[in-house]
């Protein structure tokens, strides 16, 4: 897809410019390059005709113009560069014997590349991690369960602890699905943070036909379902960041599951929520160690 961007932007410019329209051949290559930004700003401007009664705090027109610009910069990085190309650049960091590790488990549409900041700062402190792609992309999301449980899996076999499962968007409805797919699933995590994930569904949804996305409708059965499986206790062990200029996960409190801690991220967009300073504080401090994963460098 990003070869076929790159390719069309190349034949309007030489085609157009040999034409003898330089300015237009120039426009319509921008245009075909940053057609994705008029999408996001599509969605920051449902966001806030949707807000309507939803009990986050209304951003304002300048904090989403702040973080349309800001997920224009982090969605050309993520989209355009780190998962289709990226993707494996970034190996798991092994497990150490009484070090907790970390499992990340990426969103819609997104590839283990997503984490490769995330994975950097691990490399740099020697933080053991895995880093999981779920596969088939458009998949139910209890075919996902299996890929999460043998990275649990793994880390708990090396590390001798419960790891720490970090989820972004999707990802965290997956690792409630894994929880519910064990008796025993709640002892081998230590805590779940998901960033930016639709508990209750996002009205975004209902424009997709993917199986997964069916699954990210608001009142949808599956979700219905999962939570009515749920003890009751299993919420408190989840700390959810979201965001009221959360571009995905409309209206924004959907992010929250009742019962666990949350955390409102201001004026920071759906992808770049998974690189918010605060999120990366807030695992560090829940690691058994010294928070040296939140001063390592990007």
């Amino acid at each position: 897809m990003v070869a076929s961007i790159v390719l069309a932007a190349l034949a309007w410019l030489a085609g157009v410019w040999a034409l003898g329209h330089p300015w237009l051949a120039v426009a319509g290559s921008l245009f075909v390059l940053l057609g994705y930004t008029l999408v996001l700003g599509i969605e920051f401007v449902m966001l806030a005709f949707l807000h309507r009664d939803d009990p986050t705090p209304r951003a304002s027109p300048w904090q989403l113009l702040r973080a349309w610009f800001g997920e224009c910069i982090v969605a050309a990085r993520v989209f355009g560069w780190r998962q289709p190309f990226r993707s494996r650049a970034l190996p798991d960091v092994p497990g150490r014997p009484g070090v907790r590790g970390i499992v990340f488990v990426h969103g819609y549409l997104c590839n283990r590349g997503l984490w490769n900041p995330w994975l950097k700062r691990c490399a740099a402190v020697r933080q053991p991690c895995i880093a999981v792609s779920l596969e088939p992309v458009f998949s139910e999301l209890d075919a996902y369960v299996q890929a999460v449980d043998r990275a649990v899996e793994k880390l708990e076999r090396e590390t001798g602890s419960a790891p720490l499962l970090v989820c972004h968007s999707m990802g965290g409805l997956v690792a409630r699905a894994w929880l519910g797919s064990a008796a025993d699933a709640d002892s081998r995590v230590h805590h779940v943070f998901t960033i930016g994930t639709p508990h209750q569904g996002t009205w975004l949804a209902q424009l997709s036909r993917t199986d997964n996305a069916r699954h990210m409708r608001q009142s949808c059965d599956w979700l219905c379902q999962l939570a009515q499986r749920e003890p009751a206790n299993r919420a408190a062990n989840f700390t959810c960041f979201y965001g009221h200029a959360d571009n995905i996960v409309i209206p924004p409190a959907a992010a929250i599951l009742p019962g666990a801690a949350s955390r409102h991220l201001c004026h920071t967009a759906h992808v770049a929520m998974a690189f918010h300073t605060e999120v990366i504080s807030e695992v560090s401090r829940w690691l058994d160690a010294d928070g040296s994963l939140s001063r390592a460098a990007d």
